[in-house]
């Protein structure tokens, strides 16, 4: 690696709840700068969610984020003219954004619907362990486990 580490930049809370992961969460939401539309579509997925679930939407969030957090991934690595995938941890800030990633990809895969509303139907299923994301977790971890032989590569 040359030079100097990137410093770690401190992402603003969202304005409603005040949670950093939240802001986060919007900050990849957001396409093309547009803010105040990423906001407008996690807050309409937020009240969707306080509706039909009755339950603090925060908290569904952080449930489904926790849910599709992955434990462990694959690494290619090449030793002796093979490439080998390595199972290796997941450490904390790369979970978080790959859930984040998986949520929002398979909500964005869902077809016929705004924003929001496939956003608060992917946000409830990752929180009851279903939907796309947990598929795509699941995935990576049965890849991870097929891979077990090739540990002590890590």
């Amino acid at each position: 690696m040359r030079g100097k580490q990137a410093p770690r930049r401190t992402i603003a809370a969202d304005p409603r709840f005040g949670d950093e992961v939240l802001g986060r969460f919007m900050n990849q939401i957001m396409s093309r700068g547009k803010k105040t539309t990423a906001q407008r579509v996690v807050y309409g997925a937020f009240d969707i969610i306080a509706e039909k679930k009755k339950k603090p939407p925060l908290d569904v969030f952080t449930a489904a984020i926790r849910n599709v957090s992955p434990l462990l991934e694959v690494k290619s690595r090449r030793i002796g003219g093979a490439n080998y995938q390595v199972p290796v941890e997941v450490k904390g800030d790369r979970k978080l954004a790959l859930a984040m990633r998986w949520i929002i990809g398979a909500s964005r895969h869902r077809k016929g619907k705004p924003m929001a509303e496939k956003l608060a139907q992917e946000l409830m299923d990752a929180a009851d362990k279903q939907g796309e994301a947990i598929k795509k977790r699941d995935d990576v971890h049965r890849m991870a486990e097929a891979n077990r032989a090739f540990a002590h590569f890590a």
